[in-house]
């Protein structure tokens, strides 16, 4: 029997073990693929906005060459932060429900085994599942929802869809290693939400016709050379060796659904002010709390749902 089962082991799941073990609980993690699966998905050499100290677990100090850390700098402190702890991880362990007892403990059902525990903590973010465009198409090999380096496409015609700052990051660095980039965005400007230093760069590169772009652009379909969209009634169509669908994530509602968590109508799910969803015993930390607001949790904020949480369990 666990005090606490946590879902995920990403920056915010680490840290509700960490705290949970210095409470005297008994804690395990459970993740379906890596330590900080979703760090892995970032694109390579990215720097994060937020300076180390901000992302720090654990009282750990998180010390890099820059001002800011790079991916692989990030997930190597996590990796050593969590292997300093000691901390119980079952890495490739998909939490797929859970059964209430008679004592009103819970029984975490998962593709290797249960775990019985007194609370669930669900911190599993939403980089994991991409907003789909849903044309046909998108499932063609050199389409992705993720961007990683720009390098192998030095020379090749790339299309990018979306307006934010993935679409933007990945735009920028395409250009600059040799790419022909094209953007498309369904409304009619680059989002305003993009980082301040990115977004005049790109704008720029946009007038002085570096990077192309398309402006209210709804893509119609996507075929193994080309990406055709729909733009002011009229219809058109890009060349297009590679295209990167980058259109923002989601959180597994799926598995929020199988651990009985309400969302409201905008997806958001239902919380207490100490992160209860409205089954009890199940909480909720980190970026997973904003639902399809991807933009209302980050690590620096989320880190801090572990002690609001810890405390009330305890």
């Amino acid at each position: 029997m666990y005090d606490v089962v946590i879902v995920g082991a990403g920056p915010v799941g680490l840290e509700c073990a960490i705290r949970s073990k210095r409470r005297g609980l008994k804690v395990i993690l459970l993740e379906k693929g890596i330590v900080c699966n979703s760090l892995v998905g970032y694109p390579y050499q990215m720097e994060f906005f937020s300076t180390p100290e901000l992302l720090e677990i654990g009282d750990f100090p998180f010390t890099c060459l820059g001002y800011k850390p790079t991916r692989e700098e990030a997930l190597d402190y996590y990796r050593r932060v969590a292997h300093q702890s000691e901390l119980d991880i079952q890495l490739r362990t998909v939490a797929q429900g859970f059964d209430r007892l008679e004592d009103q403990s819970l029984r975490v059902r998962t593709n290797k085994g249960a775990f019985l525990t007194k609370n669930v903590i669900i911190a599993t973010g939403f980089f994991d599942f991409p907003n789909m465009l849903g044309v046909n198409g998108e499932d063609l090999d050199h389409v992705s929802h993720y961007f990683y380096d720009a390098h192998a496409y030095a020379g090749l015609d790339c299309v990018v869809i979306g307006a934010k700052n993935s679409a933007a990051k990945a735009a920028l660095q395409l250009y600059r290693h040799g790419a022909k980039v094209t953007m498309l965005v369904r409304g009619v400007e680059i989002s305003p939400k993009v980082k301040y230093w990115i977004r005049p760069d790109l704008l720029n590169r946009i007038k002085d016709g570096s990077i192309r772009c398309f402006y209210n652009a709804e893509v119609e379909y996507i075929s193994p050379d080309a990406v055709t969209y729909s733009c002011d009634g009229s219809i058109a169509s890009l060349k297009a060796d590679a295209v990167f669908a980058l259109t923002g994530y989601l959180p597994d509602y799926s598995l929020l659904q199988s651990f009985n968590v309400d969302c409201d109508t905008e997806g958001t799910p239902i919380l207490s002010d100490t992160f209860c969803s409205t089954n009890p015993g199940v909480y909720l930390a980190g970026t997973v709390c904003g639902g399809r607001r991807t933009s209302t949790w980050f690590i620096e904020n989320g880190r801090q749902h572990a002690e609001i949480i810890l405390n009330e369990i305890a």
